[in-house]
């Protein structure tokens, strides 16, 4: 076996404990978790799409990356070795990462990126979750090609609370641009402008029938007639929200972003960016082929969009020598909505639920209120740029458009009292209130502050977010996402939140448990997490154009008490600036 595809070796960690009690031996297995050790090689590796060849970055050559497979409980130890031309860090979307925020990979936020020629080992736990993760880089816009399912099974001797299916899929959405996506994000940095939008959307990877060139090598998902199917859905698309939908089939939802939700039926899915959806499908239709498509959810008025359709195939496996029925047939595809239909991504979202009553933190310690949107900033003198009345794009929580250092990350300035590198007067509250969605937002609220401001909580903390979505420039649907925590959605709607209202109408009972919430176009969502994991935790848009302009923010959670309430120390191969 090569030394860079050692994705599946694991050291196993069961203890046999043996006790003599009264002349007899007893024998104790005790189960403990298991350790995979990986090896990630990011290299330049040439793939065809849309009848053109690219030299696109990958890990270890696949496109989509290698799915690795944990119990909850068990550990990972992934060696990242970069042989690409760029730097690049990984980052495993939705893991807790519990004191290991050295681990959690945004880059100059928890570590410096990995060099060409340069690695790194992250080494972490996934403990109480259970379903649907994926990893990606967290570089630039490497992100459109490094990526991957993480898939975490119940501890062993246990069961999904669904039953057990009879086959499993990761179904990774993407977005594919027909040239490198570095250069385009490169390209809109350069004009201030927005960047090219995207030549096609993917299933696995494959753009799939609809597209040129394409067809031979759609992604086919195999099932027999009875089987109950777990697609494990991933949105891993750099900069659309997508509607999913499988042909004459309903899915029946029963997970999301790793955690189990109260089973509903739908016919279409919405992820976000980062999203994740585990849905149960029961292959009781008549043999033959139908298509799973997905395209854009655009919320945002008069912007460009991808309005491609990307395909995937589930065929039945016929018994017999001659083929099912409808096989020689094209298959059907699904009724998507439309691409601005915001009841139907709203309905979704409102019928994801936990499976029964939870313990949201209440009450609690802290309130905050961020608003979130798009702005602008001046262009260079004498220049025109290509945004809004000739300025640059911006983006802002808060009206501070984050700004990332460059020569240490912010948990390195952190840990060793590096000074100048961040504040911690990230303002609670939004600076000059206004009409956050009203129509005409008066134009001296469109430029933020840039600055690396940083908001610091105490461990323990229980505390309530307001996220509000503005109307300045545009207003849209932003997937906002929480770095090192879950946290419960206990109330999404639209126009402006009322403060005054307090606690009327939030789910207090079982709300969902999420690591990326979609924050409604020209809405709000309030969020409940307890602030128990220290360290430096990236908050931002995972629309990655958004990232770039600076709609993110950072929170400080101070160590607590104990060593278990206490970030461990630093790595020894942590990449050095």
């Amino acid at each position: 076996m090569e030394a860079h595809t050692r994705s599946t070796a694991h050291v196993s960690a069961r203890l046999f404990c043996f006790l003599l009690l009264s002349s007899s031996l007893l024998l104790l297995t005790c189960e403990a978790a298991e350790t995979h050790y990986h090896d990630f090689v990011v290299q330049e590796t040439p793939v065809k799409r849309l009848c053109k060849t690219h030299r696109i970055i990958t890990v270890n050559g696949m496109f989509p990356g290698p799915t690795l497979e944990v119990r909850n409980g068990d550990t990972l130890v992934v060696n990242v070795v970069n042989r690409a031309r760029y730097d690049v860090t990984i980052h495993w979307h939705g893991v807790r990462q519990m004191r290991t925020g050295w681990a959690d990979g945004p880059e100059f936020v928890t570590q410096c990126p990995i060099r060409p020629g340069g690695s790194y080992t992250y080494r972490f736990t996934v403990e109480g979750q259970e379903g649907t993760l994926w990893w990606h880089a967290h570089s630039s816009w490497l992100r459109a090609t490094v990526y991957g399912a993480l898939v975490i099974r119940p501890k062993e001797n246990t069961t999904y609370p669904f039953g057990n299916p009879k086959r499993e899929f990761p179904i990774l959405l993407g977005e594919w641009w027909d040239k490198n996506p570095v250069d385009v994000v490169m390209e809109a940095a350069r004009t201030g402008g927005g960047p090219d939008i995207s030549d096609a959307f993917t299933v696995n990877a494959q753009p799939g029938d609809l597209y040129r060139c394409s067809s031979k090598e759609t992604t086919v998902i195999p099932v027999a007639w009875g089987d109950t199917v777990l697609l494990r859905v991933i949105n891993a698309a750099l900069n659309t929200e997508l509607f999913f939908s499988v042909a004459g089939h309903t899915m029946t939802v029963v997970g999301a972003d790793a955690s189990y939700t109260r089973p509903f039926p739908t016919p279409v899915l919405m992820l976000g960016p980062g999203q994740t959806t585990d849905v149960i499908l029961v292959a009781n239709q008549l043999p033959a082929r139908y298509y799973m498509a997905a395209r854009a959810y655009a919320s945002a008025q008069g912007v460009q969009f991808d309005n491609t359709t990307t395909t995937a195939i589930l065929e039945y496996k016929g018994s017999g020598c001659a083929p099912p029925p409808g096989f020689g047939l094209p298959p059907p595809l699904p009724l998507l909505p439309a691409f601005n239909d915001t009841p139907a991504a709203t309905a979704f979202e409102a019928g994801i639920r936990s499976p029964g009553p939870v313990n949201v933190p209440d009450p609690v310690d802290v309130e905050l209120f961020f608003t979130v949107g798009l702005g602008v900033t001046p262009c260079a003198p004498g220049r025109t740029c290509g945004g809004p009345n000739g300025a640059r794009f911006a983006a802002s929580v808060n009206n501070v458009s984050f700004v990332l250092p460059s020569t240490v990350s912010i948990l390195q300035a952190h840990r060793l009292g590096v000074p100048g590198v961040f504040t911690t007067d990230f303002p609670a509250v939004p600076p000059v209130p206004f009409d956050y969605t009203g129509a005409n937002v008066s134009q001296a609220l469109w430029t933020p502050t840039p600055g690396t401001k940083l908001l610091k909580l105490r461990y323990g903390d229980r505390v309530q977010l307001v996220l509000q979505g503005t109307s300045i420039v545009t207003a849209e649907n932003h997937p906002i996402h929480l770095h090192g925590y879950d946290f419960y959605v206990v109330a999404q709607g639209f126009g402006n939140f009322d403060p005054s209202a307090g606690s009327a109408g939030f789910n207090m009972v079982d709300p969902p448990l999420r690591n990326t919430v979609a924050l409604p176009v020209n809405g709000w969502a309030v969020v409940r997490f307890v602030a128990d994991n220290p360290g430096v935790w990236l908050m931002h848009c995972h629309l990655d154009v958004h990232l770039k302009w600076g709609l993110a923010m950072a929170f400080l959670v101070e160590d607590g008490v104990s060593e278990l309430q206490s970030l461990e120390p630093p790595p020894a191969d942590l990449p050095i600036c």
